[in-house]
């Protein structure tokens, strides 16, 4: 059972226009190519963190960017936050990295990882890193790609290899990673692009976006070690099958 934050956003379909609860497709169809069964997670004002109580791993969806305060900065003019999924996802993942609950961040899902492990951002990345080579500019989202390095022993180079070319579309990015350990590097500007917790059996932030890639082997490597804490901890699913 894999949870997915959702992103909040005014919406059109059907007969409706209004706020709400959503994801993008992607999550939900590599999760369930891997083996698992997504969950989605709205975020809630006092976390909800009860929630963790029913799932075997946890994914932070890409999205706005995290409130400067969190990690004692005042607003670039560039920033644009979502005060709700701050609120919902930092209790989220806190949790998740104290209990060992498998854990995967995708975009802003890596540096809401790095804000909760006590770390800081790059409030808009073209001021940092001298170009603006890892977003497109447009009306419509269109990733940019560049090519990444992987550290020795991590978990993203047994999955990924040395070295691999992967999808962008961020403006800020990792500046301080906290408790959490570098695992790879952009090719171009040294810019972090992913972290991992050493002390959890699965926590991986990513920069890029892996859902809309063909390449399966993060979501694996997650539902992998969800299914290890669910056998571990002791199933229900056999219950469930007889009510």
């Amino acid at each position: 059972m894999i949870g997915i934050t959702t992103y909040v956003e005014s919406a059109r379909y059907s007969v409706h226009d209004c706020v709400a609860a959503v994801l993008p497709w992607a999550y939900v169809d590599q999760v369930s190519r891997a083996g698992g069964r997504p969950v989605l997670i709205p975020p809630m004002p006092d976390g909800g963190v009860e929630v963790l109580d029913g799932l075997d791993g946890l994914i932070v969806a890409g999205g706005a960017d995290v409130e400067p305060a969190r990690y004692g900065e005042t607003p670039h003019p560039t920033v644009y936050t979502s005060p709700q999924r701050d609120a919902g996802e930092l209790p989220l993942v806190r949790i998740a990295l104290k209990t060992g609950l498998p854990l995967l961040g995708v975009c802003r899902g890596m540096q809401v990882m790095a804000v909760a492990s006590g770390g800081r951002l790059h409030q808009h990345l073209p001021e940092a890193v001298g170009h603006g080579g890892h977003s497109t500019v447009g009306p419509v989202k269109v990733y940019a790609e560049h090519g990444v390095h992987f550290a020795t022993g991590s978990r993203c180079r047994e999955i990924y290899g040395a070295e691999a070319v992967v999808n962008s579309y961020h403006h800020q990015g990792v500046k301080d990673p906290g408790r959490m350990l570098p695992t790879a590097w952009c090719a171009t500007d040294d810019l972090i692009e992913a972290i991992e917790h050493p002390d959890h059996p699965f926590a991986v932030g990513v920069q890029w976006h892996p859902e809309d890639m063909a390449a399966n082997g993060l979501f694996q490597a997650l539902v992998g070690a969800a299914a290890q804490l669910r056998g571990a901890r002791g199933s229900k699913t056999e219950f469930f099958a007889t009510v």
